[in-house]
């Protein structure tokens, strides 16, 4: 083992995590071919087959367990090694690692490129990932902050969550619908309308559990989709209304392809959060991004999306927004 690298074992621990050797090549920016020559080379090197393949699915071996569990160690101690040198390199000249939930990815790059702007030399690793694989970031110190609407309360560590900019929810439709321009329309009517949703686990249906309480067993669900893009096309084509972030409905809004409809209590008003470890050492340039989201996220975000909807009804509860 003493000519494996530390590409071999990044390229080996991602595809042990996913097993899946093309969702690792996605996730490292890989070609498949590429991720393939890498692990076998680390297998040359250990002597043993890491994984066995049993009908479509890859297991790991008792040898890739191993290998997995001294990987991870491995890694994350060059990654202690580099954050402890990017102490002595201040902010200019640091780099971030950030991942956000996937309604982030509307607004997201545009705070990042006013940081960079302010923070010359900053070097950037963002990620936009549904709100399971951000957990598991966090859970694998593969990020040293997440950007989410709801922190986590049941992981296996401690996390540090502040709210940086409110985060609204509203209910979209066709320019055409019967209900488009109808005012303070009551929920019991609007639940007889199809509904095109997220899936069950994303940030956007629990936003939809919070907001409509009792009347979410009512709705009319015609399907269910993982797309917020696809979603969208799927209202614009008539198939039914949906409940989405505001902030994922700007370009529709401003081309009129799209509208909100003036349900009664909604908006729900959330909030965006930065989250980090609470037992991870920030590096300068981390807290700079953290501390830039908390003084100015609210007011750039806004700038770019360009809608504010009519103010609503507050979430209740641990993630309600700060006053």
């Amino acid at each position: 083992m003493k000519n494996a690298t530390l590409r071999q074992l990044k390229v080996f621990e991602s595809v042990a995590r996913n097993l899946s050797f093309s969702r690792a090549a996605e996730e490292l920016h890989l070609t498949q071919p590429a991720v393939s020559i890498q692990v076998k080379k680390l297998v040359d090197h250990a002597g043993l087959p890491l994984f066995e393949q049993l009908g479509k699915k890859i297991h790991l071996t008792p040898a890739g367990v191993e290998m997995l569990h001294s990987s991870r160690i491995i890694i994350q101690q060059f990654k202690e090694v580099e954050d402890a040198m990017a102490q002595f390199k201040g902010v200019s000249g640091g780099k971030l690692n950030v991942a956000v939930i996937s309604a982030g990815d509307y607004f997201f790059p545009r705070l990042l490129v006013e940081f960079a702007r302010r923070h010359e030399g900053v070097a950037l690793n963002f990620g936009v990932c549904n709100r399971e694989e951000l957990l598991d970031q966090l859970n694998d110190n593969l990020t040293d902050l997440a950007i989410m609407v709801r922190p986590p309360q049941d992981m296996d560590f401690d996390t540090v969550s502040e709210p940086f900019a409110p985060h609204p929810y509203v209910f979209v439709a066709a320019p055409d619908h019967p209900l488009a321009g109808k005012k303070r329309i009551a929920m019991a009517r609007l639940t007889r309308e199809p509904f095109v949703v997220r899936e069950k686990g994303s940030d956007t249906w629990n936003s939809m559990e919070e907001g409509f309480g009792r009347h979410l067993a009512e709705l009319n669900i015609v399907m269910e989709i993982k797309s917020t893009e696809t979603i969208k096309q799927a209202v614009i084509a008539g198939m039914g209304v949906s409940f989405l972030s505001a902030h994922t409905i700007s370009r529709e809004l401003q081309v009129g392809s799209l509208t909100v409809l003036d349900v009664q209590g909604f908006p729900l008003m959330l909030n965006w959060y930065v989250v980090h470890r609470r037992n991870k050492r920030l590096t300068p340039v981390a807290q700079a991004f953290k501390t830039f989201l908390v003084t100015d996220g609210a007011a750039l975000i806004e700038q770019t999306i360009g809608f504010t909807p009519k103010r609503g009804r507050p979430a209740t509860g641990r993630h309600a927004p700060s006053a």
